[in-house]
């Protein structure tokens, strides 16, 4: 069992976003999140002990957990699609942190009204897909979430363009922003993500992207040369080597900047799991972290607190864009024709990943 203090002494360390999750809680209280569920909604019908029971209303305390608050109806509203369950429709969910942590945000968000929210996953099967969203219409749901796994612009399937049932996109959009849409603001999330090396005394980055077709990868990428140009740092292209989203990738991406004539003093990798290789690259090498070469990571998957050192890296947008869906369903107006799209930032999570190069008067005051 975790010592209580510790383990929050552990999380002071660790800047997080401005809300708390019940997985900061239970990170924190050395439990699972199903069990801080169970005991913020009383429910009973789990035996859990008094001693975790305690430890978890005390992690909660001391992190300043707020319970989503009942949206209330405004005149800006339409009400009558707010008295029935909410339907979230997404093309991958079970390989997919991403999505999950999506439905979650949505989940909490919509707690507190007496809503229900039902889960489709339709892998983008073109039969299944239409079939599962004509089943939600014929139960006159409240409302339509339509999620994708990566960010991209989408054609909305016909029957949502048909439908009088209030439709929000997450994580995609349509060319006519015909629908409210939000996604993660990935050219600025990989600026501040460069700028974190920037600041920290670097001059040399590599990237390790993902694959750039991908709108997160180019937007990431994109945001990486703006924090470039932004300080007045060259740009090399010697220093960017695609990856495609796996550790092996970012290991052998790892291995291509280090084996340059002149090789970075740091390096971005556009998702926590390449950051895993570039890790496993690194130490075999021989080389430190951050001592020798400071690294970040992307979307702050669970993996990032558990290196060795914990890895500074991005936390997606992904919970807060559920949230900002439900928020949209309460509060948001209705009846326009063209929505603008939102994009939600991306926050740094600082851990012990980055510090000055050799060599930078910075590291001697450390």
């Amino acid at each position: 069992m975790k010592d209580d203090t510790k383990a929050l002494e552990a999380a002071a360390k660790t800047k997080r976003p401005n809300r708390v999750t019940m997985r900061d809680i239970a990170r924190v209280a050395g439990c699972s999140q199903p069990t801080v569920s169970f005991v913020l909604n009383n429910n009973d019908t789990a035996k859990i002990s008094e001693q975790t029971r305690m430890r978890v209303l005390d992690a909660a305390r001391d992190l300043g957990y707020k319970a989503p608050a009942q949206p209330s109806k405004s005149a800006n509203t339409n009400s009558g699609y707010i008295d029935g369950p909410i339907a979230f429709v997404i093309d991958t969910l079970a390989t997919s942190p991403e999505g999950v942590h999506a439905y979650d945000g949505v989940l909490e968000a919509v707690k507190a009204t007496g809503n229900i929210v039902l889960l489709a996953e339709t892998r983008n099967d073109p039969v299944l897909e239409p079939k599962t969203l004509q089943y939600f219409i014929d139960q006159k749901v409240s409302a339509i979430i339509y999620a994708c796994v990566f960010t991209r612009q989408v054609t909305l399937p016909q029957i949502l363009q048909d439908t009088d049932i209030p439709v929000f996109l997450l994580n995609c959009y349509t060319q006519d922003l015909s629908r409210p849409a939000v996604i993660p603001g990935e050219i600025a999330g990989g600026h501040t993500a460069t700028n974190a090396l920037i600041n920290a005394g670097h001059t040399r980055i590599g990237l390790i992207t993902g694959e750039l077709f991908m709108e997160c990868a180019s937007g990431r990428y994109t945001g990486y040369r703006n924090a470039l140009a932004s300080a007045d740092l060259p740009f090399s292209e010697e220093l960017v080597v695609e990856g495609n989203w796996l550790p092996s990738s970012g290991f052998d991406g790892t291995r291509e900047l280090m084996s340059l004539a002149n090789p970075p003093t740091a390096i971005f990798c556009a998702n926590d799991r390449m950051a895993v290789g570039c890790y496993e690259a690194l130490k075999e090498m021989g080389l430190s972290i951050p001592e020798d070469i400071s690294v970040i990571g992307y979307d702050d998957d669970e993996i990032a607190r558990h290196l060795s050192p914990p890895l500074t890296s991005m936390n997606l947008a992904d919970r807060s864009m559920g949230r900002w869906v439900i928020d949209q369903l309460f509060h948001g107006p209705v009846g326009n024709s063209r929505h603008p799209l939102t994009k939600l930032e991306c926050e740094l999570v600082e851990r012990d990943s980055i510090t000055p190069p050799k060599g930078d008067l910075r590291n001697s005051n450390k």
